[in-house]
């Protein structure tokens, strides 16, 4: 390999960890949370990795935490997973998973296909190489092991439980929307999701997060369409 192509390499791979950094300085500190919470709930310490590398999605973890306490029966699991993670079927129309040639390094790049590296990658959708995407999503998942390792550590040496750490889930989404929110193609997104929810607070007040989620899927998939019709008739 010439010293040219590992320069690149090199460089790709290093710019991949600065995409990570903004968002990963709000995954850390959350994964730290997320150890808290798995030790507060009475459970082993290894379930914090365990669970992040199994699962590797955190607002599913938090969930499952408070699932396995109140052993919650399979199917209930396996549905709440399914409904959880369905956004990341549409985080694949736009993710640029094309650049991944190998094969296994492919398969990574999809398992970890999370709210993180969609967000970053949709604020720069035209700079992703193969090096620097796998170097992002890897820097990502360092991040949120690394916080649970050092939220289990944290929380052995507590001599009383914290209380409210589940909110801190809030506060990295919306870090997550205003970094995807910074170009305009992002900016219908947003404001789709802003008048899914405000119909259905009027319309469903007791379900309104999940009706608020049926309608923004909707007008999201409607909106491909229509962007996907634009793009073949300009071409």
């Amino acid at each position: 390999m010439s010293s040219e192509a590992t320069t690149s390499r090199r460089a790709e791979v290093a710019a991949g960890v600065k995409a990570s950094l903004a968002a990963g300085l709000g995954m850390f500190p959350l994964g730290i949370a997320f150890g808290l919470l798995v030790l507060q709930a009475g459970l082993p310490w290894w379930i914090a990795p365990a669970l992040s590398v199994t699962a590797y999605a955190g607002s599913l973890e938090l969930l499952l935490v408070g699932m396995m306490v109140a052993t919650t029966p399979l199917a209930t699991i396996a549905l709440t997973t399914f409904l959880v993670n369905f956004r990341h079927v549409f985080y694949a129309f736009t993710f640029p998973l094309n650049v991944v040639r190998n094969p296994i390094a492919r398969a990574y790049s999809v398992y970890a296909l999370t709210d993180e590296s969609y967000a970053v990658t949709a604020a720069a959708p035209r700079e992703w190489t193969s090096w620097r995407l796998l170097s992002t999503q890897i820097a990502f998942q360092a991040y949120w092991v690394g916080g649970g390792l050092a939220g289990v550590a944290i929380g052995s040496l507590l001599p009383q439980r914290i209380e409210g750490l589940e909110f801190a889930l809030c506060a990295l989404f919306v870090t997550l929307t205003l970094d995807a929110c910074r170009t305009k193609a992002q900016v219908p997104s947003l404001l789709l999701a802003g008048a899914s929810f405000s119909l259905a607070v009027v319309a469903t007040p007791d379900s309104a997060l999940f009706t608020g989620l049926l309608l923004f899927v909707a007008t999201l998939a409607v909106r491909y369409l229509i962007n996907g019709r634009r793009k073949a008739t300009d071409a």
